[in-house]
């Protein structure tokens, strides 16, 4: 594994344990390289959690096109989809958006429509197969995922691995179709999540 990529994995891991004000010089010491190193490719820690966050958006979408072009059915993808997004912090991530993140960001901008369009057409394939029910949008699965996969506050993160992929396992059962019940309110869109969160 390249420097680059060994620093963005630990700084993800360090930023779900202690959040974005991880010391530098412990994510250095994760990664297996000098502080020099990591200074060399990130200058400071704004640049650091920027990279970080494209680092895992990019993982994700590219999770999501494999799942859907390698499974048997498009539930198997979601499922697949789903466990790996959960495996890269993608939830525990998400507080470090609030914290004076540039959200306009072209970079950040193209990364997450991509990631969209990855998890639409995902969620849109096993639906148009019947496999999932057609009352949930792609807010809703991307809502959950963030849920599920974040450490309830003052526990210990790594100790909600136990729990996280029982819960997300239980929560999509709950996406097949036919559906037993009827949901309450409207599909959550991306552009609900946009106007609420981004």
């Amino acid at each position: 594994m390249r420097n680059r990529e060994r620093i963005l994995t630990a700084a993800r891991e360090m930023f779900v344990e202690f959040g974005c004000n991880a010391p530098f010089d412990e994510v250095a010491r994760r990664a297996g390289v000098g502080n020099a190193t990591l200074y060399r490719h990130f200058p400071d820690r704004p640049t650091l959690i920027h990279q970080v966050v494209l680092f895992v958006m990019g993982r994700v979408t590219a999770s999501a096109e494999a799942s859907l072009a390698e499974e048997p059915d498009a539930f198997a993808a979601l499922c697949r989809f789903t466990h790996a997004a959960a495996d890269e912090r993608i939830g525990a991530l998400c507080p470090m958006l609030a914290e004076g993140f540039d959200r306009d960001h072209p970079e950040l901008l193209d990364a997450r429509a991509s990631l969209e369009a990855a998890v639409e057409t995902l969620l849109t394939a096993g639906q148009q197969a019947g496999l999932i029910r057609t009352d949930v949008g792609v807010g809703d699965l991307m809502v959950a995922l963030s849920q599920l996969s974040r450490p309830l506050p003052g526990t210990d993160c790594l100790e909600i691995d136990r729990f996280t992929h029982r819960h997300i396992q239980l929560f999509l059962d709950g996406l097949r179709a036919p559906a037993p019940s009827v949901l309450p309110g409207s599909a959550a869109t991306l552009e609900d999540l946009r106007r609420k969160t981004m």
